[in-house]
């Protein structure tokens, strides 16, 4: 016998329900694991005002005859780094004992931090304000479906601790900011900077260098990502190499350019392996060179970069730049970019040239004469749109502008010849921002009853059609 739609959506409450039960379970059993095995274990004292209280294992534990301090369990656990002669026992004791601060558990430090906890890192923090989202998921490999709508702190917290319950997990479940970042990278040895917007990269540089932290700087976009170390024993820091912010225009998010998975995966495992180079003093770390890395033809360049500016107005010579400068700083201004993730809405056009999507719908409703620019770029276009709309990209507006012109004539002579009224035109895009920018574009090349569709597609997937594919 079928199921009607009542039944459906009964069974889906029931599983999103039985889902974030399931989640709240697993999270709670791994903090208890944790918390027992702390407390079966004597506490590590802290190192260089570490927050670390982490997991050295008990007196009777360590292996008789030793001096690397290292617990039975910990020789069988990480047998296969002691096996390495370049890194052996003391490459795992120093990073027993070292702290790591892994600033976003996205695409970048979704890897990083399962590799580290996996490592036996004495204590790992996390910080992020995010919520674990159905779309970040192909690159975010740290989170599973049932903590979908949850913190990622949590869901990254829980992840970790079922993959190494002997290391301490530290969570910051809040946005970094200037008032809380310096008590908070304070804590740790080494800090990796898995963002992916302006401010937070110059705000993570500024503070590590006021407090002598290295950090490991990571990026990825499209298909293509790039490393490197700054603030390494002297060496340079992101400002001296970037004293001016980019243009906004050059300053892309995955949400709005795309990313394919796997791109942060390989970056964040790099970042992963520095941060454990650093902290067990071992091999050379990636200071005063950046690694690029080319998905598409598959190919890795190294790239030495310039040495620590004399002039850098936080690490040169003479830099006055304190504590309180830091938490005065305007970073969002400074780089003229949002530390927030949450998209851009333009207001450029007067309320007479805009109409809802609810009025939009209504206007096809009554089947007024009118066309439809859709000004995306085809790529978008191709993954979902409305029907019988046309794709004229921004880009190209001005050379299709004839293209309009003719449409709306079409559309004039096959639904409007009767009515007496010219046909309507209407410009819709992803949000609503660059069809702002078309209408503008569109008034003053003589097509003056052109109207934006707020907030664009996505205002049509929420108040017109739930169906509607957003993306």
């Amino acid at each position: 016998m079928g199921l009607d739609g009542d039944d459906v959506e009964r069974i889906l409450r029931d599983l999103e329900t039985l889902k974030d039960t399931r989640a709240r379970i697993d999270n709670k059993i791994s903090v208890l694991e944790s918390k027992l095995r702390q407390i079966q274990q004597k506490p590590c004292p802290q190192q260089n005002g570490s927050v670390c209280s982490g997991s050295c294992p008990a007196t009777s534990a360590i292996v008789p005859g030793s001096s690397h301090g290292l617990s039975a369990d910990m020789v069988y656990r990480y047998s296969r780094h002691l096996l390495l002669p370049s890194f052996g026992v003391q490459g795992q004791s120093k990073l027993s004992k070292s702290s790591i601060l892994v600033v976003g558990a996205g695409g970048l430090g979704a890897p990083a931090l399962l590799y580290l906890a996996a490592s036996g890192v004495g204590c790992l923090g996390i910080v992020d304000h995010d919520v674990v989202e159905l779309n970040n998921m192909h690159r975010q490999v740290i989170h599973t479906e049932a903590y979908i709508g949850q913190p990622k702190v949590k869901s990254a917290a829980a992840a970790c601790r079922a993959m190494n319950s002997t290391i301490q997990i530290v969570e910051y479940e809040e946005a970094l900011r200037t008032s809380n970042a310096l008590d908070i990278m304070s804590k740790y040895d080494i800090v990796i900077d898995a963002t992916d917007n302006a401010p937070s990269r110059y705000m993570i540089n500024d503070c590590c260098v006021l407090l002598g932290k290295p950090l490991v700087s990571g990026a990825a976009l499209g298909l293509e990502g790039q490393l490197t170390v700054y603030n390494y024993k002297g060496g340079l820091c992101y400002r001296c190499l970037f004293p001016t912010p980019p243009p906004t225009t050059a300053c892309q998010r995955c949400s709005d350019s795309g990313v394919l998975g796997v791109v942060p995966g390989v970056i964040g495992c790099l970042q992963a392996l520095e941060a454990i180079k650093i902290a067990s003093s071992v091999g050379e770390p990636l200071s005063g060179r950046m690694l690029l890395f080319d998905a598409l033809s598959a190919r890795i360049r190294m790239v030495k970069i310039r040495g620590r500016s004399l002039q850098c107005e936080v690490c040169g010579e003479g830099a006055a730049f304190t504590q309180q400068h830091f938490k005065d700083f305007d970073y969002e201004k400074f780089t003229q970019s949002p530390l927030a993730t949450t998209p851009l809405k333009l207001n450029l056009l007067s309320a007479e040239s805009r109409i809802s999507s609810k009025e939009y719908e209504d206007k096809l409703v009554s089947g007024e004469a009118h066309i439809l620019v859709d000004v995306r770029p085809d790529y978008h276009y191709k993954i979902v749109s409305i029907p019988e709309s046309l794709n004229i990209p921004l880009s190209s507006l001005e050379a299709r502008l004839p293209e309009v012109s003719s449409a709306l004539k079409e559309e004039e002579e096959r639904k409007g010849k009767n009515s007496g009224t010219g046909a309507s035109l209407y410009v819709i895009c992803r949000r609503g921002n660059d069809s702002q920018r078309a209408v503008q574009y569109l008034h003053k090349m003589g097509f003056t009853t052109a109207k934006d569709i707020v907030g664009g597609l996505e205002s049509w997937a929420h108040d017109v059609d739930p169906n509607f594919p957003m993306y």
